[in-house]
Formats: C-alpha cells, structure tokens, sequence
C-alpha cells in the first residue's frame, strides 16, 4: 500500500525533510490503470480499500480530495478538542453550507463534512451508536424482491457492525459514577476500530439515567443489539490504550502491510467518470476516473480494469454522478452538462436529522469551564479524553402516548400535500411517498426512537445544553448542480420542516428536553434557563425560536438512495448504479430512509457489507486476511505521499510527477522528534 504525494502538496514538508536525509527515493507515477478505484477515502472509502486490497490479484486505487491530515494530526487525535479546537475551521472541513431555509427565517445552515484521509469520522463527535432493528429490517423491506436484498436486513448489518468493532468496557470507576451498563455480546471484539468510554466523567453524566427513568423513560443493554431506545451513555470511538480517536485510517489503513497492491493518492480531487462511448447506452461500462491536483488546472485520468466505486458521502458521491452526466435531465440541462445516462433519482431523497438545544446556567463545573477557564485539568490526557455521551432515543409512544394514533393519521394525510416539487419524475415521487408511508407505519409504532436527546457539558460558557433531534424527517431534500465546473459547490437543499410534521415532532422533543432539565437529579446544579428561556412557552413561540436556532445534527444521508429505480433509485441492493455497468455507490447517501442514530456505526457496517458483496462477485479472487495492530501506534509498512499522476487526457500538457516519500516520512519523524509538535499516531 502507498499513499502518494504531489509535490507541490509537500511544499514546505519536503524542504524540512531534506536536512534530515541525504537523499529522496526515486520519482515515480502512480499506475495507468487498476482494478478498482475508490472515490472518496473517508470513512467508507478506507474500509473498501482495505478489504478489497486483501485480494492479492486485485490492484485498488483510493483518490481522495483532502489532505492525509498530518498537520493537524493532534488535534484529530485528541477527543476534547473536537469541542474546543475544532478542525471545521481548517482545510480539513469541506464547508458546505446550504442554500437559504425558507422555513428556517431563510438561513443558510453550515454543513461540515471531513475532507481529510477518515472523512467525517477524522473531525466528528466520536458517537457510536447504531440503529434499531425495526429499522433495518423495514430498509430490506423496502426493496421487494430485488437480488441482494437479504443483505440488508438486521443479521448481515448487525454482523458487519460489529466486524468493524474492538470494544472495551469502561474502568470500574467510571462505569460507577457515570451508571453506565452494557451488554458486551453486542459488540465486536477483534475489529479495526477501537469503542470505548472517555477516562473523565462528571456528576452529570451519572444523574442523567436516573433522570430519564425518573420520567418513565428507561435505560437498555440492548441499544447495541437492535433495540434502538431509551437511556444510556453511548460508546465512542476512543482507543483506551492511549486515549485517542479511533477513526477509518487510523483502523483500516495505517496498520496495513504492504502488498504492493494498494495506492491511496490525496490531494485528488475527482471531477468525472468517463464512460466507454461504444458500451450499450442503459449499460454504460465506466474506463477511467478524472481528477486534478491543482484545482482544476490540469485534468488527470486514471483508467478502470473492473469498477469505480464512489465513497464521498451524501454530498460527493450524487455530486460526482452529476457532473459525470448521470442525474435527473433537467438538472443537467439547467447546468450545462452533457446527459450520459438519464437517471432522475440522484440526489433526490434527501434526508438529515434536525436539532436545537435547551440551555441552562449551572453552578457545577462542567467540562467547558474547565477548559476556557483554564482549570487544573485542562491539558491532563484524561481529561482531554472527555466527550459528550450521554444520550437517549425515545420513542413515538413515550412521547404522545394515547394520542400517538392521531399524530400518526396527520403525518399519513401530509404525506401526498408535501412530496417534492423539485422533479419532473414521478418515480422520485412514488419513493418520497414509500419512505414515508414506512416510517409513518411501520417506523412510527415501533420501539424506534423518534428524537435524540443529547446531553452537552462543553458550551463555552459553562452552561449546561440538552439537544434534541428529530430522527425521522418527512421534509425530503435534494443534492443538483448549477454549473458544468465540477470544482463548484454543489447546491444543497435539505428543506428542513417543509412539512410541518417534521415541526410537530421536534418541538415536543424540545420540551421533553425542558422537562428532563427540570427533573431530578439532574436539576439539582441547574440554574436559570438561558435558551430559549422560559420566554418561549407556546407552540407559536417554540415554532419561531426553532426557526431561527436549529441546525444539521450532521447525519445526511440517502441522496442516492437504494430503491428500486421506478421509485427514484440509484442503486440497486448490490450499490451499482442503474444504467451504469461498473459503477457502484458505497456510503451513508445510498441508505433509503433516515436511521435513528448517529451515523458512525452505521456507515462502517455499510462499507464492511459493501466489501463482502464486491468479493462474492468475484469469487475466485485469493484474499489474505488483514492483519491489524491493536496497539496504541502503529507504524506502516508502506510509504505515504499525496497526488500523482495518472494519464492525461488528449491534448494535456505534462504535469507534476509524485515522489515516493518513505523517506520523507522518516525524516519527518525525526523532525517531530526534536521539535515536539505533532504527536504521531503510527
């Protein structure tokens, strides 16, 4: 495995390293061709290029936008400063925002999204939560009799959440002041990714259990094992052996030997597929990826011996599509991009969780003041391990109880009032409306929780803040382009709370956050309640305050959603693109309706079952198996660079060559060494 750099992406890298070595190994290029290319290395995209590259006949190529990280390695590393130094401010953060919310007082809502090796799961909260069964299982419902369905339901998902998983229980003390329990026969032991408690807790985290039974709503060993309810301090991704993030490079690719089989290019910024102009037009046969190192200056290809699989979220991998020429026709005209392959469904379907938060002043410390405040504790490695978990998930019949059947007859009458307006295709319309009718029935009389709440400890000030998010939008939005430049933005319209159900439901969540704020133990420090403040009491006044305060919860998913095509799908139940020979999509934007939980888990059981579908479609391959290193650094076998070239279109001029740095790395070592700025997780 190699993961190789431009040149002018080392810059300043280099030139250090070349005091610290006498010389750099040879340049050289990447291949001109492989097997597979991976669009995307985040999350997904490096738990495909692992499991695939174990294949030793396969050669695999992972292209990703961002940089690998190393400059902000500590704070990637270091769980609190998801809080207090947040890398949504640096380059690793694509900073999308959306287009204005006319039911948001018309704001334009922030949307981070991780554009770094790990994607999202490099710069997220580090929640590890995962989704009910009623859940999953109405997603395989949802595909009929299509091949591979099966896959989808809970045994496979469930199987290959946990593959993903190394689980380790919290230390008795923490276990103790924080009332947590857990059911370790739901979780994985021996997987990538490390899931553990923080090593620092407060009193807090310990009242809010108690609470929430004090307000009938119980805590579950089982929310792991598919019963996706009640109360409990959540796991997240910290490797306990040294309190750092576990994320997707950290387990699925650092450790990995190298087979000389597997390149990771950075610095890669993809702006098509091409397409082989002689395959049949309803199944166009992908020969070659396009991207750039230089910001759109230079175009390079890569040429494709057997798939592209796109692994660049919910806004990359419809973005990408699009300016590939595969989408709804009238986006592509309206943009200026040739149609390749007419396919109404991309980007459609939209769906995200929407929250707001109750605050309220305290006379407690919290893990905010500790750290503006410059408390004793602030730069203590326990300390720093201390993220927000505490959470529950509750449940449409805790929420509205006897009057749950009349909730449910107005969410089925809005249903047909507020399908999409965004598309010429009916088909897209036919699927807004099944999502819905599923999670309106079936979703909505289940156990499934209906609003997270969230409890939050590190506000700047040192209040205290309960949050609250809807799980289960019935406001669908959309991912489309308005330029032919795959460099712009793409345009992103969630529609929070076109239909007022959406509204209706987040609202009594709010006051349920109100309420648990107001319960013992867990008022017992709380002080006045400084958002929205008691001000706010009717449902006018909740509406207006939400308006003006709510925002992503950050979970997007299902903008190319797996569904059968005459109901606006993109993909099949096996992820390839309908029209589309050797294209696959595998990510949290092919998830067809929107899953109560945080988004982590989700997606690497995802991306494992994704694996296990592509090798079963080549089942004569010869596959090793991985070898992971559960120690708290790994150094790889490989070496680690950022873009290379590929093969020029007709008519491009040359460009950079890549270096192979392994020697750079090493330098780089050193220079961490004496001057003890970065700390190294390898």
């Amino acid at each position: 495995m190699r993961v190789q750099p431009s040149l002018s992406a080392l810059g300043t890298c280099i030139a250090v390293a070349v005091s610290f070595v006498d010389a750099l190994t040879p340049r050289s290029q990447i291949n001109s061709s492989y097997d597979f290319v991976i669009v995307g290395g985040g999350q997904a995209g490096l738990v495909l290029g692992c499991r695939l590259s174990q294949t030793t006949n396969f050669t695999v190529l992972v292209l990703e936008a961002g940089s690998n990280g190393d400059e902000y390695r500590e704070r990637i590393d270091t769980p609190a400063y998801s809080y207090y130094d947040s890398l949504w401010t640096t380059p690793l953060n694509w900073a999308y925002n959306t287009v204005p919310q006319p039911n948001a007082h018309d704001r334009q809502i922030s949307w981070p999204r991780g554009k770094t090796l790990g994607g999202s799961s490099a710069i997220n909260g580090l929640y590890l939560t995962r989704p009910g069964k009623d859940e999953i299982n109405a997603w395989k419902d949802m595909l009929g009799d299509m091949d591979g369905a099966n896959n989808w339901s809970w045994d496979p998902f469930y199987a290959a959440m946990k593959k993903s998983e190394t689980f380790t229980p919290p230390s008795d003390a923490i276990a103790q002041e924080a009332n947590i329990t857990w059911d370790a026969l739901t979780h994985g032991t021996h997987g990538p990714i490390h899931v553990s408690y923080p090593g620092y807790i407060f009193p807090q985290v310990g009242q809010w259990i108690e609470s929430l039974e004090n307000m009938g709503i119980a805590s579950s060993n089982e929310m792991y094992g598919g019963d996706n309810w009640g109360a409990e301090v959540s796991t997240s991704t910290i490797n306990p052996t040294n309190w750092t993030r576990s994320y997707s490079r950290t387990g699925y690719l650092d450790p990995l030997l190298d087979q000389g089989n597997y390149d990771v290019l950075v610095d890669a910024y993809v702006t098509r597929i091409l397409f082989n102009s002689s395959s049949p037009s309803d199944n166009l046969t992908a020969n070659a990826v396009e991207y750039t190192t230089d910001g759109g200056k230079t175009k390079l290809t890569v040429n494709i011996t057997k798939e592209v699989i796109l692994s660049a979220g919910s806004v990359g991998s419809p973005s990408i599509l699009l300016y590939s020429g595969v989408g709804p026709k009238d986006v592509l005209s309206s943009a200026g991009v040739d149609l390749v392959s007419e396919l109404p469904g991309v980007g459609q379907h939209l769906q995200d969780h929407f929250s707001a938060t109750v605050k309220w002043g305290t006379s407690d410390v919290t893990s905010g003041s500790i750290y503006y405040d410059n408390g004793s504790d602030k730069n203590q490695t326990l300390y720093l391990s201390y993220i927000d978990s505490a959470i529950a998930y509750v449940n449409a019949t805790a929420m509205y109880g006897s009057t749950l059947d009349e909730l449910q007859k107005n969410i089925s009458s809005s249903i047909d009032r507020y399908a999409p307006n965004t598309t010429y295709d009916s088909g897209v319309i036919a699927g807004y409306k099944a999502i819905c009718n599923t999670t309106a029935t079936i979703i909505l009389n289940s156990g499934v929780g209906q609003i997270e709440i969230l409890f939050m400890n590190s506000d700047a000030n040192g209040d205290i803040g309960i949050t609250a998010a809807l799980q289960h939008p019935y406001s669908h939005g959309r991912i489309y382009i308005n330029s032919s430049n795959p460099m712009d933005y793409p345009v992103i319209d969630p529609n929070y709370l076109a239909n007022p159900s959406d509204y209706e439901i987040l609202r009594e969540g709010l006051k349920l956050a109100r309420r648990l704020g107001e319960t013992q133990p867990f008022n017992s420090t709380l002080t006045k309640e400084t958002s929205p403040g008691l001000g706010v009491q009717t449902d006018d006044e909740w509406l207006d305050w939400l308006r003006g305060q709510a925002g992503t919860e950050f979970h997007p998913s299902s903008s190319c959603a797996m569904l059968p095509q005459h109901q606006g799908g993109v993909v099949d139940a096996n992820l390839r693109v309908y029209g589309l020979a050797n294209v696959r999509v595998a990510d949290a934007s092919v998830i067809p309706i929107s899953l109560s939980t945080h988004l982590m888990a989700s997606t690497y059981g995802l991306a494992e079952q994704a694996s296990n579908i592509i090798l079963a479609s080549y089942n004569n391959a010869s596959t090793t198996v991985p070898h992971f290193s559960t120690s708290p650094t790994t150094t790889p076998s490989s070496n680690i660079s950022n873009s290379s070239n590929g093969t020029k279109p007709t008519g491009s001029s040359d460009g950079n060559q890549s270096v192979s740095v392994w020697s750079v790395w090493a330098a780089l070592t050193t220079v961490a060494a004496h001057i003890a700025v970065f700390h190294f997780l390898f």
